[in-house]
């Protein structure tokens, strides 16, 4: 049997010789977000501004700090401290101007209650923008789990996207 004109030929039609390197193949950068990524300190660590503890690789509440722990900010201090927020979420519309009160305590619940579970979670600000909010958080997730509790107690429209390869989320709820 006679060989195949094809045989050399990659799904796109070109030409590849066994030796050759594809050159068609782009392989996109993952996201860089630079408080994510920094070089975690020696283990273990608290943090001197919310006490958090980084231990086996986590930062979390403990009740009882390792002995031998060094001072180290955690990502979401650093990000406080240069207000750098990851998550923004707008709140607005007439509905949220009349039960604005409510809707703030709800806020607040489902930040305390994240916050609890993800020391890296945290709420940054709250500041009055046009006829709403504006809520400002260390991390991409809460902004999400707060839109989503307010639209599922008040309705209304919740839409969120992320930016910038994954590492920031701008979130609105409006009615």
């Amino acid at each position: 049997m006679g060989r195949s004109s094809n045989q050399n030929q990659n799904p796109s039609g070109v030409n590849q010789q066994p030796w050759e390197p594809r050159r068609d193949n782009i392989v996109p950068e993952a996201g860089h977000d630079a408080y994510r990524n920094r070089k975690q300190p020696a283990e273990p660590a608290q943090c001197p501004s919310c006490s958090a503890v980084l231990h086996n690789g986590h930062w979390a509440w403990m009740d009882t700090v390792p002995a031998g722990a060094q001072k180290a900010k955690c990502p979401a201090c650093v990000r406080i401290e240069d207000k750098y927020p990851a998550g923004f979420l707008t709140l607005g519309g007439a509905f949220f101007q009349q039960h604005r009160t409510e809707i703030l305590n709800l806020v607040q619940n489902e930040s305390r209650a994240e916050t609890a579970e993800h020391p890296l979670h945290r709420l940054m600000a709250t500041e009055e923008a046009g006829d709403g909010v504006l809520i400002t958080t260390t991390d991409i997730h809460l902004p999400r789990r707060i839109g989503e509790a307010v639209r599922h107690a008040y309705h209304g429209t919740f839409d969120y996207h992320y930016l910038e390869d994954d590492t920031i989320l701008r979130a609105s709820w409006n009615r």
